[in-house]
């Protein structure tokens, strides 16, 4: 009977220990893997609040790392980038939310945010990857410490937006504007 009433009291909390704590910094290796429900100075949004953005017109920016062509595949190998689908309108800045950016990244991060706010710090904008994703809340941890003041955080991405709508999401090339 004891064993019984154990296990109730852990069903019953298990959503308490699942809970995520927020990080002191970024969060590298599994990236797809539960995420917090906060990000301080970030407004952390649902589906229904995306697609209201989206009407108002704020900018999207989707961090979904870029799959590049394997090392060592044998000579003559044809290799095809996978396709990339995102949400409509969304300007995808690729590999910008790993733990660690390289210059090359860091700046692709700020020129794209640049670019889709207009320069203006204060404009919306939507940041967001796939369903647990850390690289999305790495990207807008990085937006709100770059000085944006009006960073949403989509954790649901891409997958909650085409769950919400049931709409397709469009195909994406780097170096899409």
């Amino acid at each position: 009977m004891i064993r019984w009433a154990a296990l109730l009291m852990l069903v019953a909390a298990g959503p308490l220990l699942a809970q995520v704590p927020e990080p002191q910094t970024y969060r590298g290796e599994p990236y797809r893997a539960p995420v917090p429900a906060t990000l301080r100075g970030a407004e952390v949004i649902d589906a229904d609040r995306a697609i209201q953005l989206h009407a108002q017109g704020a900018a999207f920016v989707d961090v979904y790392p870029r799959t590049r062509k394997p090392e060592g595949l044998p000579e003559g190998t044809i290799w095809r980038e996978p396709r990339h689908e995102t949400i409509p309108g969304a300007v995808w800045l690729w590999d910008t939310g790993y733990q660690e950016l390289a210059p090359a990244e860091q700046a692709r991060l700020a020129e794209g945010l640049t670019q889709v706010t207009g320069g203006d710090r204060s404009a919306p904008v939507v940041i967001f990857c796939r369903a647990d994703c850390w690289m999305s809340w790495n990207a807008a941890r990085r937006a709100v410490e770059m000085g944006y003041s009006a960073v949403s955080w989509f954790p649901g991405g891409t997958d909650d937006w085409q769950q919400a709508l049931g709409a397709d999401l469009v195909k994406v090339e780097p170096g899409d504007p």
